[in-house]
């Protein structure tokens, strides 16, 4: 950042009065820029026995198998962020559960929060960001294809969670090396 929004003046990074971090501060109007982590919200939809998965038509990781997820709108909840990336990503209708993942992602500055999910009907089509949409069982999960840590790491805790019969909130937090830069 090189200058503010608010006034347009340049601005400098350096620790403001009564904070402990360098932020970027107007030399003019004294508006401190704040930059806080994204947040990626999903949805862990499943049909009977199967789970939903979205291969990717977009970087990052194009081609590889996610799960329907994406980046937090301003005025929406957690929740109804991940309905609607649902939607968007694999057109699919779900009704949401509990919040099933937290995952913290420092090194990217992101926190992914998945929620399980009833898929409505078994009719769903890839949207714009998604090559194809398909329902696995837990054997044809393409493991070796899985685009992120945070989808691996939603989809174990699943299986294991549907094998013990007790579905509770997993959290981690996942380091990148080297971090990337956002």
């Amino acid at each position: 950042m090189n200058f503010c929004s608010q006034c347009g003046s340049p601005v400098t990074v350096r620790v403001p009065p009564g904070d402990n971090l360098p932020r970027h501060v107007c030399d003019a109007c004294g508006t401190i820029h704040y930059q806080n982590p994204k947040v990626v919200v999903g949805a862990l939809p499943v049909w009977n026995e199967q789970v939903l998965l979205c291969r990717r038509a977009i970087e990052p990781r194009y081609g590889l198998w996610t799960l329907p997820a994406g980046f937090m709108e301003n005025n929406e909840t957690a929740a109804e962020g991940a309905v609607r990336e649902t939607q968007e990503e694999a057109g699919a209708r779900v009704e949401l559960g509990p919040m099933f993942s937290f995952v913290d992602i420092p090194g990217i500055s992101q926190i992914h929060i998945i929620f399980q999910a009833t898929l409505l009907a078994p009719d769903f089509s890839p949207g714009e960001e998604t090559l194809e949409a398909a329902l696995f069982d837990e054997s044809d999960v393409p493991w070796n294809e899985i685009a992120f840590r945070s989808v691996e790491f939603t989809l174990r805790k699943f299986f294991e969670d549907r094998r013990s019969g007790n579905y509770r909130l997993h959290t981690t937090a996942l380091e990148i090396h080297p971090p990337l830069r956002t």
